[in-house]
């Protein structure tokens, strides 16, 4: 008999599992996928050894401001007054410790999903020569704020055809120390600030001339008012710095895990090569360290040894299909580890130090790190506060 009840069982549940995988399959065949994931091939990352040997010193960061910034992503300086731009649309000013919103480019409701758009996301934020901010907002394009009164100019915007096409995710800027030009990044032709793990995980190829989706740098004269196209066909191109002789630019370019340098006078002129490869996590933005080189903000790490998600789903795009049929953006960002790590390069960009936090237990998602004053103030696109960390303590 007990073969018997074995066969019925085994019958049974064979049964059982075809009647469950059929319709699933049928579901994962059938319903769209919003990306059309290409295959990225990255190298094997780096080991994280010698200077990049995993730390927890981001950890003695201390967190600023709680529950009283919302995703304060990008953090520039007038003296000790500290700027910054918020998830919820708001250009804030910091003095003596008080916080107070100077101005909005886009306008409420702003916190859901599908307010983003309206609301206005402002994400780099730089000084002028003349103290007026410069601020890149990812759906409303370049603006020009005074910090006093909090009028706002616009300068390039998102609605402005450039070479036939919108700006969709305004990124980042850099700017000359006379003010005359502006440096900045377009992450995509084809997805928005919102929509980034989207844009992440498409990894669109470089084969293709004339790419959908890719991100662009660009440069605006504010003499000239005109705007240029530099470089075209990156991978999610995010942070970017002038380079303190302002010969060249570094582009972050998430996707690829690496920096671009693109050439603004010299002889090398309207080239561009690589500055650094294949990094230790996905670089978000860049700025200017005391030393003369450069504080690389990571929100995700490429483990080795360990497992990287990265790298895993890079070549395997049927995966990423699957995933996204699925599952919502929401809920993919739940499954990706947290770690944050920033890192210092030297102005050729080798690797100087490196300071983590595995888990993202205190500065989860970091954007940027921005050096004032001995501290490294520390941005982040989705935690309710700022942190900061004593340079002299690490």
């Amino acid at each position: 008999g007990s073969t018997y009840s074995t066969k019925v069982f085994r019958v049974t549940f064979l049964t059982l599992a075809a009647s469950l995988a059929v319709p699933l399959l049928g579901v994962i065949v059938l319903l769209d996928c919003p990306i059309d994931p290409q295959p990225i091939s990255l190298k094997e990352p780096p080991l994280l050894v010698g200077v990049l040997e995993p730390n927890t010193k981001l950890r003695r960061a201390e967190r600023l401001w709680e529950n009283q910034l919302h995703g304060p992503e990008s953090i520039a300086n007038i003296g000790d007054v500290l700027f910054t731009g918020t998830a919820d649309g708001k250009i804030i000013k910091i003095e003596d410790g008080e916080i107070q919103t100077i101005a909005r480019i886009g306008h409420g409701p702003c916190g859901a999903f599908e307010d983003e758009p309206t609301c206005g996301r402002p994400l780099g934020i730089r000084v002028g020569p003349n103290n007026t901010l410069f601020v890149a907002d990812a759906y409303y394009g370049l603006y020009e704020v005074d910090p006093d009164t909090g009028e706002t100019k616009v300068l390039v915007s998102t609605k402005t055809l450039i070479e036939g096409q919108k700006l969709s995710f305004v990124n980042d800027l850099t700017v000359t120390r006379d003010g005359r030009k502006i440096y900045f990044t377009d992450s995509s032709s084809k997805w928005q600030r919102r929509d980034f793990l989207l844009l992440l995980l498409e990894g669109t190829d470089d084969g293709r001339q004339v790419s959908l989706t890719q991100g662009i740098l660009l440069e605006y004269d504010t003499v000239t008012k005109e705007v240029k196209v530099l470089m075209v066909g990156l991978r999610f191109p995010n942070g970017v710095q002038l380079s303190p002789a302002e010969d060249f630019i570094l582009v972050q370019e998430t996707t690829m895990a690496r920096i671009r340098r693109y050439y603004v006078s010299g002889l090398m002129k309207g080239g561009a090569d690589m500055f650094v490869e294949n990094m230790p996590g996905l670089p978000d933005n860049i700025r200017l360290s005391s030393s003369g080189g450069y504080w690389v903000a990571m929100s995700a790490v490429r483990h080795n040894p360990g497992f990287s998600w990265l790298d895993f789903l890079s070549e395997k795009t049927w995966i990423k299909r699957i995933i996204f049929k699925l599952l919502s953006q929401e809920t993919v960002m739940n499954f990706v580890p947290r770690y944050s790590l920033v890192v210092e390069l030297s102005e050729t960009g080798s690797y100087r130090r490196s300071f983590h936090d595995p888990g993202g237990v205190v500065t989860p998602y970091v954007s940027e790190a921005h050096e004032h004053h001995g501290y490294l103030y520390l941005g982040s696109f989705q935690s309710p506060y700022m942190c900061r960390l004593n340079l002299q303590h690490v």
